[in-house]
């Protein structure tokens, strides 16, 4: 250990009596410090604005999209170590110094230990110069989470680790330095690109994905410790100095290249065995430590996987027609893919995944008219060709037709959770940028698979809003949108039509009644009583010209529709649009609802009419959402395009807040029944969900997940809330912030550039 040591300590006065070193250390800190300086200058500054703050040390440190300094400086940290590394061996073969070690008492191990150790001390002080924004971010930032950034610095560092000793091993190649930089630089290419090579075979796919080190850093960054990544820098590492120790072994007992080569190839075998081992789903640990614990499952997850007993098998059919999403299945995509569910494994490590090919008509899109020239068959094979698939391995329409009935997924790309018990349920991708499931919807295909969630009644056989129509004023959503994200079917409930011809079947727990055109029958009237009866949930949605309708069922619960339609005069749009906030106890009993006001959204209602609560039937009424004070109830104009719309006190019409929706409970038996009822039944239309208004941020499908989370008595839509994010504030003000950046960004690297001069000039001197 003693020679170990002194060697790193000769090797660290060389590399700190000559300009290379100082010089790598001043651009490393002029370059990062601007970086963080200006970021950390630029957030105060939007708190001086006025913006809100939330989650500052993840967006300084982490979040790749806002610039955070971990992620830009792991993107070039790999350009410094070449210029370190490759004078480390190559010096001491081109100028014969290697005979003096040779000829003294140490070891060919000692010789590379003594030297990647020195490497190890020299990026130690490039991971102060780190720990210095650190500190400055930690005096800054109220309840800074300092676990995930150390975390983030360690991973760094682990990874600076890697780079040296490539650089060593590629140093000891060679006499020449260039020669040794560019060997360097050519080896992290490999090992940043090998991950995507060779993905179409099994298992050489598991080595080379393991072998890439693209992104290794990531979950370090990120605040969380895996052991496979972990294992991965020790292992690469302790590879290339092995490799560093057998080159200098062969060099020092002029060895056959054919005995050395087999040394190589044992060590990179060995190596190889420990990788594939090691990145096993269950032999892997994770410590997450972020203060909300932001990498792993939420506890609701957590206890939907404890619930999902024995084997899991989750299937992707990949049509080949499907072109906007085949790249998610093909092979070179497996791992990839894969990582949509780590946090799964993580939990149930015995997870599967396996991939069906097939070509079959995709419903729902227009092929282009280069596509409408060919057959379907034709048309999968240039897929095949294009992303190199087996012919024999893709099945034609008949197999897969005869295998699963994919026609009501409109044969898009999709997924099959299927238990070892033989449950199975559909996880789908969905419409926009954001296509992939994200927990809340893989969770609820799970808990699908693992108790039976609650099933709406959607009623019809009135005039009422169609379930299955793609038209403005229909409810998709609930019915035939499978590729809506918040589509109740994606979110865990069951969708039925009912028709109160006959008694509601007990499997109904929530009905659905939207603006019915005619009135119930008289037996349709004793089944509609039976279920409010027996205490099941309700959602009834109403519009202005429906109150002769819709009043007697409103009735029953002590609800009356004003006269008229609100309407409030605007410049852009037309009057009868509302915009409703949620009130105070609606958030504190529904919690999305909490989310619309703290984000500045609200929940638009074309034509809404206001509700009042009148006689007692036994409900406790909660108001969940209001107008402003400046929204009145018109009574005489009908023609919102033509004609203008002002107050006449004098016929009745009032300004002033306006209740549109309302929440009824009571308890019937063991239970708590739960109502919802809304003045309007455009806001969560089709037309509604997909409009977009300059100036009006609307949440109206969170109107929808939150007032089906309460009826659902909050089975579902899954609760993947985290406790709230602390560091929200600065606790300094932009003239000291300013001062730090001048200071870090200007003349901390000039202090450095004195302090080289003058070690280089003193040693000069001497």
């Amino acid at each position: 250990m003693r020679n170990i040591y002194d060697i790193a300590r000769a090797e660290l006065q060389s590399l700190f009596y000559s300009p290379i070193a100082w010089l790598i250390l001043i651009i490393f800190t002029f370059q990062s410090a601007g970086i963080f300086g200006g970021h950390l200058a630029g957030m105060v500054m939007g708190k001086e604005l006025g913006y809100s703050l939330s989650d500052l040390t993840y967006k300084l440190f982490v979040d790749q999209w806002s610039g955070g300094i971990f992620p830009v400086i792991q993107g070039y940290l790999y350009l410094y170590i070449p210029l370190l590394t490759m004078g480390v061996m190559s010096r001491e073969l081109s100028s014969g110094s290697i005979k003096l070690l040779y000829s003294s008492p140490v070891t060919n191990r000692q010789i590379i230990f003594g030297k990647y150790l020195s490497m190890m001390i020299y990026g130690l002080v490039m991971m102060f110069v780190l720990l210095i924004y650190i500190v400055v971010a930690w005096c800054s930032i109220k309840d800074f989470d300092y676990p995930m950034v150390f975390t983030g610095l360690l991973g760094l560092y682990l990874l600076l680790c890697v780079y040296a000793a490539v650089g060593l091993f590629m140093s000891s190649l060679t006499s020449y330095q260039v020669v040794a930089a560019m060997l360097t630089l050519t080896i992290l290419g490999v090992l940043n690109y090998v991950g995507s090579m060779w993905q179409d075979v099994e298992f050489v796919r598991e080595i080379t994905y393991w072998l890439s080190i693209s992104g290794r850093a990531n979950e370090f960054i990120r605040g969380l410790i895996c052991s496979e990544d972990l294992l991965y820098f020790i292992i690469v590492t302790a590879m290339f100095l092995t490799l560093a120790t057998i080159r200098l072994q062969a060099a020092r007992q002029k060895q056959r290249w054919t005995k050395t080569s087999g040394q190589y190839l044992g060590v990179i075998m060995v190596i190889v065995v420990l990788g594939y081992f090691t990145s096993r789903p269950s032999l892997m640990t994770y410590y997450d430590a972020t203060a909300t614990k932001r990498n792993t499952l939420t506890e609701h997850s957590q206890e939907v996987i404890s619930q999902l007993k024995g084997g899991l098998t989750i299937t992707t059919y990949v049509n080949l027609l499907d072109d906007n999403n085949i790249y998610w299945g093909v092979p070179s995509a497996y791992k990839s893919d894969q990582q949509n569910f780590r946090h799964y494994t993580r939990f149930k490590p015995e997870i599967e995944m396996k991939y069906v090919y097939y070509y079959d008509t995709l419903l729902g899109v227009e092929p282009s008219r280069y596509m409408q020239t060919k057959s379907l068959k034709e048309r999968a094979h240039e897929a095949m060709t294009i992303y190199g698939l087996d012919s024999t391995k893709v099945l034609t329409p008949e197999q897969i037709r005869a295998k699963i009935d994919l026609v009501r997924e409109d044969n898009w790309f999709v997924r099959v959770l299927e238990r070892e018990s033989g449950e199975k349920t559909f996880l789908r991708i969905f419409r926009g940028m954001d296509r992939m499931p994200k927990e809340a919807e893989i969770t609820a295909a799970m808990k699908r698979l693992a108790m039976k969630l609650p099933t709406v009644g959607v009623v019809t056989g009135h005039g009422e809003r169609n379930i299955h129509q793609t038209g403005d004023r229909n409810y998709t959503a609930f019915g035939e949108d499978r590729h809506f994200r918040y589509a109740l079917m994606n979110q865990g409930f069951d969708v039925k039509e009912v028709s109160l011809d006959n008694e509601i079947s007990e499997e109904i727990n929530i009905l659905l009644l939207a603006e019915m055109r005619s009135p119930f029958t008289p037996e349709q009237r004793v089944n509609w009583e039976k279920y409010v009866a027996r205490g099941g949930n309700l959602i009834i949605l109403s519009e202005p010209n429906r109150r002769d309708v819709m009043g007697p069922v409103l009735a029953d619960f002590g609800v009356q529709m004003v006269p008229g339609i609100l309407v409030k005069p605007t410049k852009d749009f037309a009057p009868e649009l509302i915009q409703t906030l949620p009130t105070r106890e609606a958030c504190e009993q529904i919690y999305y609802f909490g989310a619309i006001l703290d984000q500045g959204y609200c929940v638009t209602m074309p034509s809404a009419s206001a509700l009042t609560y009148g006689e007692d039937k036994g409900f406790k009424l909660t108001p969940l959402f209001e107008t402003d004070s400046l929204v009145w109830n018109e009574l005489q104009t009908t023609d919102f395009v033509d004609d203008s719309v002002s107050l006449d006190v004098a016929s009745g019409e009032v300004q002033q807040k306006y209740i549109t929706s309302v929440a009824l409970t009571r308890q019937v038996g063991e239970r708590e029944q739960r109502i919802i009822i809304l003045g309007d039944a455009d806001c969560i239309s089709n037309g509604e969900l997909s409009m977009g208004r300059a100036g009006i941020r609307s949440a109206n499908y969170t109107l929808i997940m939150g007032g089906f989370y309460w009826l659902s008595d909050g089975e579902v839509p899954i609760d993947v809330r985290r406790p709230a994010l602390l560091d929200d504030d600065y606790k300094v003000g932009g003239s000291l912030v300013r001062f730090w950046d001048i200071f870090l960004s200007w003349i901390l690297p000039c202090l450095m550039l004195v302090a080289a001069v003058f070690i280089l000039l003193r040693r000069r001197g001497r």
